[in-house]
């Protein structure tokens, strides 16, 4: 009984040793990267949240850790990236502390659709929303209070000043009595103000 092996041709041996070679490097240049990040006191990127917490907000803080919330959202650079909505840094530029509470406290019916990570089931976090009200509302003001820096991913306002992208999409199809009608909102600056106190408990 005979084996018929081919060997490679020259032109597929250069292709995987090519290919080998982006792999090592690759590897090498993560495992740089994670050596970089953990001895650096700055961080990697740039910070463009902030947060000022109130009292109500620190002992959330601690809740939000304690409940397992960082098994799926990330906070103040802690937590994972499994949920959809992960990163919560920046959320209480988009979303008032009333809200938050009422969409922790009955997900479904104020998110107005089935919500995949706190939904009734297995492996969700449908529990969130059996916890005591007290604890629901300090979450609420903890999130709340990480707001957004003016430019970041997560603010409704564009960054400070020119960009050459913006004003040449402004110039080529905004009327020209909208340039004088309306302000132009990268001269707002975001108020740095703590929680937005209006959830209720």
């Amino acid at each position: 009984m005979s084996t018929n092996s081919q060997s490679l041709k020259p032109g597929e041996k250069i292709l995987f040793t090519v290919a080998g070679v982006f792999v090592v490097f690759a590897v090498i240049a993560f495992i740089i990267m994670q050596f970089v990040i953990a001895k650096s006191d700055k961080p990697l990127f740039e910070v463009k949240t902030h947060d000022n917490f109130s009292v109500e907000g620190k002992k959330g803080s601690q809740l939000f850790r304690v409940h397992g919330c960082t098994t799926c959202h990330r906070a103040l650079l802690e937590g994972t990236n499994m949920g959809r909505t992960a990163d919560l840094d920046g959320i209480g530029s988009r979303r008032t502390a009333a809200w938050l509470y009422a969409f922790l406290k009955d997900p479904v019916t104020n998110y107005g659709s089935e919500t995949m990570d706190h939904r009734p089931g297995q492996r969700s976090a449908a529990y969130v929303a059996k916890l005591p009200k007290e604890e629901l509302h300090a979450i609420a003001v903890f999130l709340s209070e990480l707001k957004s820096d003016q430019g970041s991913s997560s603010s409704p306002v564009p960054p400070k000043g020119d960009s050459p992208f913006i004003d040449s999409m402004a110039k080529t199809w905004a009327p020209k009595e909208w340039q004088k009608k309306y302000p132009d909102i990268r001269d707002k600056q975001q108020p740095a103000s703590p929680a937005n106190a209006g959830a209720s408990k």
